[in-house]
C-alpha cells in the first residue's frame, strides 16, 4: 500500500478557520503534546494570520508562541508556517530587507517548513522571497494557488483551469526559485475535483522525478474528501488534514475522515485511529472555553459562487459580531463574488481573500463602490503585482481617482524598496523614538505589524476579540427573548439574562432605572459653537493624531479608526479646540462620540 503523508494544520489554519486566528498558547499546548503523542511529526505551527493575531487579539508574543511549540514537539518535528510572498506575515507587502530577515527570524524561532504563496500567482511575487527562505537553511515549499469560478465570470475558459495552473508552475520552473517541495492550495475549496485531479496530474509529469507534491483545501463548500482522493490517484504524495474540534466546515477534512475514505483503497494514513481519537479528545477539552461560531461547522452551497476561503469566512464574522454589522453578512458575501468578478481573478486567499471582503462590505455599508478600499484599489492598479487578468476599467479609474494614484507595472519589490515609509529601518527608528529596545524580533514586529506593534512592546496592548463559550451560549439558549435594537442604523441583538444584557453574543452587565433627564440638544457646526465628532462606523481606535486640547482646523484628520483590517481616517467637521473622548485601543459602535470641537 502506499503511504500518504500529511500535514497537521489545527494549530494554524485551523485556530484561523473557526476562532478567527484568536487563541492563547497556554489553552492548546496540551493538544500538541496528545498530537505528538500520536505519532504526528508534521505540524504547522504559525505564520499566516496566527503571526499578527497574536500581537493584536491575544497579546502574546508570535515569537515565544513558537518558541513553546517547538519545546513540546521536539527537536525533531517539522514545524511549518506560511507565508504570503513579498507580503510574509503582513496584509501589506514589504521590503527586501523585511523578507530577508522574516526567514532568519522565523528559522531561528523553530520552523523547519516554509510553505510560499501568492494569491495572484505572480511568480516574481515568489522568487526572491523563496531564494530567502532557502538561504536561511529553511525547506521551501513554493505555492500554486487554487480556486473555481462560478459559470458566466470567464467567457475565455482560461483562468483557474489546470492549463492556468500549468502556464504558473512552468513559470516557477523557469525562474530558477529554489525549492523542496510544491503545493496546490485551494483556501476556498471551490475548485472541483476534476480540476484538481487534472492539474496534480500535469505536475506530476512535469515536476522532477521525487519532487513531493502537497495538496490543500478546505471543507467549506463540500469538495474537501473528493479533491482530496483525486489529488491523490493524480499523484499528490501529502495532503493537509486537521482534529475536532477544528476539521470539516471551514477547516480541512479531519484525520479519521480521510483514514475512513481511504479504507479498502490501495492507499493508507498508516496511524493509529485510536490514538488519534484521544489526541482529538484532548484537543476538544483544550478548546471547550472558546466559542465555536455555528458557521465554522457548516458546508456553506453559496462559496462556490462567492469564493470565500475559511480562514477569512470567520475572521471576519468573528469582526462583524464584534462591530455589530454581523446582519449585513449575506449581503456581503453576495456583494464579494462581484469584487472578484471585476477585480482580475485573483486567487481568493489572504490578502486578496481579505481585499474582496473588505471592498464588498464597504460596498454594502456605504454603497457600490463608492468608497474603494486601500487593499482593493491598490490590488487592481497593480501595486501588490499583477492580476490573472486585467481588472474591469471603470473600477481601475474609480480606485485610481480615489485613492489618488495611477496604475504601475512596477514589481511590489520595486515599488517597497523605494518606499521611505518601509524597512528595518524605519521600524528601528519607530521603536527607538517610543523608548523601546531595539531587537530583530521587535523591529520585525514593528515592520509587519505597524502602530499595534508599537501598542503591544508597550505594553498597551490588552487580550480583545476572543469570543468564550460561556459569554455567548446563554444568547443561543434564550434566543426566543432576543430583541433586535437598531441605533443609528446599526442592528443589534440584545438578550436580557438577569443582571447581564448579552448584545451580538457579547455579555455586559447593565442596571435600569427610570430617568426624567431631558434629551441632550445636538451640537451643530453651524451654529458657531463647535461640533461633536461621532463616530461613522463601528471599530476601534487605532492612533490618535491629535491631543486633547489641541487646536484643530476644519477637514484635518483628528484620528484613526480600524475596522475590518481597514483604516478609516476621521476629520474634524469644524474648526476650534478639541477635547476627545476615547484613547487609542478604545471599541466603539456608529453613533460613539470620539470628540468636541469649541
Amino acid at each position: 500500500m502506499k503511504k500518504v503523508n500529511f500535514m497537521l494544520t489545527a494549530f494554524r489554519d485551523g485556530f484561523q478557520s473557526v476562532y478567527g486566528a484568536r487563541v492563547l498558547t497556554k489553552d492548546f499546548l496540551p493538544a500538541v503534546e496528545a498530537a505528538k503523542h500520536a505519532g504526528i511529526n508534521h505540524m504547522e505551527f504559525g505564520g499566516g494570520a496566527r503571526f499578527q493575531a497574536l500581537f493584536f487579539y491575544c497579546n502574546e508574543n508570535a515569537f515565544d508562541m513558537m518558541d513553546s511549540f517547538r519545546k513540546v514537539a521536539g527537536p525533531d518535528a517539522n514545524l511549518q508556517t506560511l507565508a504570503r510572498g513579498v507580503n510574509v506575515v503582513g496584509l501589506e507587502s514589504q521590503s527586501s530587507d523585511v523578507i530577508n530577515a522574516h526567514a532568519k527570524l522565523f528559522k531561528k524561532h523553530g520552523t523547519t517548513t516554509i510553505r510560499n504563496f501568492d494569491a495572484l500567482n505572480d511568480v516574481n511575487n515568489l522568487i526572491y522571497s523563496g531564494k530567502c527562505i532557502h538561504n536561511a537553511g529553511l525547506k521551501h515549499e513554493v505555492t500554486v494557488t487554487m480556486m473555481s469560478l462560478a459559470p458566466g465570470w470567464d467567457h475565455t475558459g482560461k483562468i483557474h483551469t489546470e492549463e492556468f495552473y500549468e502556464k504558473i508552475l512552468r513559470q516557477i520552473l523557469d525562474s530558477g526559485v529554489p525549492f523542496d517541495s510544491v503545493c496546490f492550495k485551494d483556501a476556498s475549496g471551490t475548485s472541483t475535483p476534476a480540476t484538481v485531479g487534472k492539474t496534480i496530474a500535469m505536475a506530476r509529469k512535469l515536476l522532477p522525478q521525487g519532487t513531493t507534491i502537497a495538496f490543500h483545501t478546505h471543507e467549506t463548500a463540500g469538495n474537501a474528501i473528493a479533491c482530496c482522493l483525486e489529488a491523490i490517484h493524480a499523484g499528490a504524495d501529502q495532503l493537509d488534514l486537521s482534529m475536532q474540534p477544528v476539521s470539516g466546515g471551514t477547516c480541512q477534512p479531519d484525520i479519521l475522515t480521510m483514514w475512513h475514505a481511504l479504507r479498502g483503497t490501495d492507499y493508507t494514513l498508516d496511524i493509529d485511529p485510536q490514538k488519534i481519537r484521544e489526541a482529538e479528545n484532548v484537543f476538544q477539552d483544550c478548546m471547550s472555553k472558546y466559542f465555536l461560531p455555528p458557521e465554522a461547522t457548516k458546508v456553506n452551497p453559496i462559496i462556490p459562487f462567492s469564493p470565500l476561503p475559511g480562514g477569512a469566512l470567520t475572521a471576519n464574522t468573528q469582526m462583524m459580531r464584534d462591530n455589530g454589522t454581523f446582519d449585513k453578512f449575506p449581503e456581503v458575501v453576495k456583494s464579494m463574488g462581484e469584487c472578484v468578478k471585476l477585480g482580475g481573478f485573483g486567487t481568493s486567499v489572504t490578502p486578496v481573500s481579505q481585499f474582496y471582503f473588505q471592498q464588498a462590505y464597504s460596498n454594502v455599508m456605504f454603497g457600490p463602490w463608492k468608497k474603494i478600499t486601500p487593499g482593493y484599489g491598490k490590488m487592481v492598479l497593480g501595486y501588490f503585482g499583477k492580476t490573472p487578468v486585467e481588472p474591469d476599467p471603470a473600477v481601475v479609474k474609480e480606485a485610481s481617482e480615489q485613492l489618488g494614484l495611477q496604475p504601475t507595472t512596477k514589481t511590489p519589490l520595486e515599488i517597497n524598496d523605494a518606499d521611505p515609509k518601509k524597512g528595518l529601518k524605519v521600524a528601528e527608528a519607530k521603536l527607538k523614538e517610543a523608548g523601546l529596545p531595539v531587537t530583530e524580533e521587535n523591529v520585525f514586529i514593528v515592520a509587519t505589524c505597524a502602530d499595534k506593534g508599537i501598542m503591544y512592546l508597550k505594553g498597551e496592548a490588552k487580550v480583545n476579540g476572543i469570543r468564550w463559550a460561556k459569554d455567548v451560549k446563554p444568547a443561543a439558549a434564550k434566543e426566543d427573548g432576543a430583541v433586535k435594537v437598531t441605533v443609528n442604523g446599526q442592528a443589534y441583538e440584545v438578550i436580557f439574562d438577569g443582571n447581564d444584557a448579552v448584545v451580538n453574543g457579547k455579555r455586559y452587565a447593565v442596571s435600569t432605572a427610570a430617568s426624567d433627564a431631558k434629551a441632550p440638544e445636538k451640537a451643530s457646526a453651524s451654529a458657531g459653537t463647535g461640533a461633536e465628532v461621532k463616530s461613522p462606523l463601528p471599530g476601534a481606535v487605532l492612533r490618535l493624531s491629535v491631543k486633547d486640547g489641541d487646536r484643530v482646523s476644519e477637514g484635518q484628520e483628528i484620528l484613526v479608526l480600524e475596522a475590518m483590517k481597514m483604516e478609516t481616517p476621521v476629520s474634524a467637521p469644524a474648526s476650534g479646540v478639541i477635547r476627545l473622548a476615547v484613547k487609542q485601543g478604545d471599541q466603539v459602535q456608529t453613533g460613539h462620540k470620539l470628540a468636541d470641537i469649541k
